[in-house]
């Protein structure tokens, strides 16, 4: 299946790509099957698995109200977003879609079933609408399978093995590919690098200006993420007040030597400054690029701002190839391992994160595809049996911390990768195997339940 750059780096809202942008996301899809249901008097939404461990310091049952009425989470008003789940709150009844009232009482409505795990993927959402006899008008399952995408699938008591419905994958490519190994054969083929591959792909199906011209404003969301998060000052929303530390970081690090970029070690403390700023954003909820969850969403902007603001010659261009090359890395995690906490664990995000951005760097310093397939397996091998366990559910601790760990980790990765000739012993393909399988024997109250590892630190959790 071929995975568009744009399906790996979409604009959302945090904390969770998971938990936010994709229940989002179906529950706009479901609002637009029902709405004009003339029988339709109420919605009601089933959460399983992390949905329902972690879902609501995950801004799932917000990112439900807001889907049913009919928002996406590229374009929502994010400032607005208090004062219209408190009107749904005190009417008791929301607009699906913007205009069919239906009565939803959140306590009601959205049911969590917390032991319980779906065969298929741990993130299922059951809707259901509702007659006023009670009747069920229409009942379907989607899940959450990590980074904003959605599926349909069997119900949640459905056996291990019924099949699920994917999503229509569009004409072919010019040059698919399912391995690293065969990108690799790509890459020969045509005597180019994994950023051509992808954009020979890309503009199978949209014009080449239009490919740039939106991958420029990828980019561009993402340096006014890392502004705001630099800029903003003030404690975290959840019971931790967890202040922010980018700002505070950053102006420490200006102070220093001000209007001059840091030799050295400070380099590192700019990279940390970058990956903090932006996790801290999706942590309040601000708008993010999904990169390619929400929960690594610092890791490829604090890279990229190492190459624009460190590297001689950097321009919109390399940021260009290296999101493309980022992207093929990307595709490649998900297809062969997961980028889902929920099923793999934080291997999965912070993990395939690091890879990315990883091979991204390694492309734009004149890294060859060897060299680039190197950096990438550095980037997930060093993360292997990565536990997802945030305290007390939120998207904050460790995971803002591992995100400014793993970009810095990225950036070393490349530079190692840059020192061989891109001959390696565990090549990217089998990392990804092993990633896989690790999160297969991954205890549930590691992927991204709350129930264990560091989230079981603070007792009051």
């Amino acid at each position: 299946m071929f995975l568009s750059v744009f399906d790996l780096f979409s604009v959302g809202i945090g904390p969770s790509s998971s938990h936010t942008v994709g229940p989002m996301r179906a529950a706009a899809a479901f609002a637009g099957r029902v709405v004009d249901e003339p029988r339709l008097a109420r919605v009601s939404v089933h959460l399983y698995g992390s949905l329902a461990a972690t879902g609501r310091a995950h801004g799932t049952h917000a990112a439900i109200v807001l889907g049913l009425e009919g928002e996406a989470p590229e374009t929502v008003a994010v400032a607005d977003i208090p004062d219209r789940l408190a009107r749904v709150a005190q009417r008791g009844a929301l607009a699906l879609l913007g205009r069919r009232p239906v009565a939803f009482a959140e306590a009601r409505d959205i049911v969590v079933h917390r032991r319980e795990h779906p065969p298929f993927h741990p993130n299922a959402l059951r809707f259901l609408a509702v007659a006023s006899d009670s009747a069920a008008l229409a009942d379907t399952t989607f899940y959450s399978v990590g980074g904003g995408f959605v599926v349909e699938g069997p119900p949640p008591d459905a056996p291990a093995g019924t099949p699920v419905t994917l999503p229509d994958p569009g004409p072919p490519v010019p040059l698919p590919f399912s391995s690293a190994a065969e990108l690799l054969g790509r890459c020969a083929e045509i005597g180019g690098s994994f950023a051509d591959v992808v954009r020979a792909n890309e503009q199978s199906r949209l014009p080449a200006p239009e490919v740039r011209a939106r991958l420029v404003g990828i980019w561009q969301v993402m340096q006014e993420c890392a502004r705001r998060g630099l800029e903003t000052d003030g404690v975290l929303p959840g019971f931790l007040a967890l202040e922010r530390r980018a700002p505070r970081l950053w102006r420490r690090v200006h102070a220093r030597a001000p209007g001059v970029r840091p030799p050295g070690l400070g380099v590192l403390e700019w990279i940390d400054c970058i990956a903090l700023a932006v996790s801290e954003e999706n942590a309040a909820g601000g708008r993010v690029v999904t990169a390619p969850t929400n929960g690594a969403a610092g890791i490829v902007p604090a890279v990229l701002h190492y190459y624009r603001d460190f590297v001689p010659g950097a321009s919109e261009d390399g940021v260009v190839e290296f999101l493309l090359t980022a992207a093929a890395i990307g595709a490649l995690c998900k297809e062969n391992a997961s980028i889902s906490g929920a099923e793999v664990g934080c291997q999965g995000e912070v993990g395939s994160a690091c890879a990315m951005a990883a091979a991204g760097l390694c492309h734009v310093l004149g890294g060859t595809p060897a060299q680039v397939e190197n950096a990438a397996e550095i980037g997930i091998e060093h993360h292997l049996g990565l536990t997802c366990d945030p305290v007390g559910g939120l998207v904050q601790v460790p995971c803002i911390e591992r995100n400014a760990v793993a970009a810095v980790k990225a950036v070393n990765a490349a530079e190692i990768a840059l020192g061989g000739d891109g001959r390696h012993v565990v090549s990217l393909d089998a990392a990804l195997a092993t990633m896989r399988r690790t999160g297969a024997d991954m205890k549930a109250k590691y992927k991204e339940t709350a129930r264990g590892g560091l989230a079981l630190s603070i007792p009051e959790c």
